[in-house]
């Protein structure tokens, strides 16, 4: 199967770096907490979202009673609302981005969305105007263990997996699964008993944007206030991730 896009990867890199921030943690937390709201359960045998906040959680290295912790609150302020309002713009040169939030304020949200873009030369748009650009996808990364990979990848195709990848250098697995089969591969990992390290629904771009490096750079640095904001959980955009930009981004 096809290997995924470079945005991806480039996307998963800095993953990495956020995970180095303690932000991953509060936006962590914002999911368990919804998790347990929606699915009105604290035990994730019986709630399949708290069940994969969890495993996400443990993924990015949270402490157990961190985890215990905020779903115990969680249960404690149920009736609490949470809300999840999605954003849509333009960045420099054009670039669409799609912005995913949780909020316990909407007003607030939208406040701070609008001025990190008017601030750094994007545009705030309304809602659909760059949501069809993008196809909503199952990412799913997991260590293999003792499985045979050939035997893994039939597996995986069965439940539905399009994209089949290993890393050369951590021996990690990313299997890519259209979001109609989120679940389907959610329960084909628990079948083979193998908990992924993460799993998310993630928005990849159809289509995507060129731009010089400088002009790059400034849709990058729009994307990085944006993700720096509390109540922001995801940025996806459609920038061409170049190998001229990918070199900027490591000097």
């Amino acid at each position: 199967m096809s290997g995924h896009s470079k945005w991806s990867k480039i996307k998963r890199k800095k993953g990495a770096n956020d995970a180095k921030r303690s932000k991953i943690f509060g936006r962590l937390i914002k999911e368990l907490t919804v998790a347990v709201k929606e699915g009105q359960s604290g035990d994730p045998e019986f709630n399949p979202r708290l069940r994969l906040a969890i495993s996400n959680a443990k993924g990015a290295n949270m402490p157990k009673d961190t985890i215990d912790r905020a779903i115990k609150k969680a249960i404690d302020t149920k009736n609490d609302a949470m809300y999840q309002p999605t954003f849509e713009g333009y960045g420099p040169g054009g670039v669409a981005i799609f912005i995913e939030t949780m909020t316990d304020n909407n007003q607030r949200t939208v406040s701070n969305v609008r001025a990190i873009f008017n601030k750094r030369g994007g545009n705030l748009a309304t809602t659909g105007s760059v949501g069809f650009l993008f196809e909503r996808k199952g990412i799913f990364v997991i260590d293999p263990g003792e499985h045979d990979i050939e035997e893994l990848e039939l597996e995986f195709i069965d439940a539905g997996a399009e994209e089949f990848e290993i890393d050369e250098e951590t021996g990690e697995v990313e299997v890519t699964v259209d979001f109609a089969d989120f679940g389907n591969m959610q329960k084909k990992l628990e079948e083979l008993d193998i908990e992924p390290k993460s799993a998310t629904l993630e928005r990849i771009p159809t289509t995507t944007t060129k731009l010089d490096v400088d002009e790059a750079k400034k849709v990058l640095a729009l994307i990085e206030y944006l993700e720096e904001d509390d109540d922001v959980q995801a940025v996806f955009h459609n920038l061409e991730m170049t190998d001229e930009i990918e070199a900027a981004l490591e000097e």
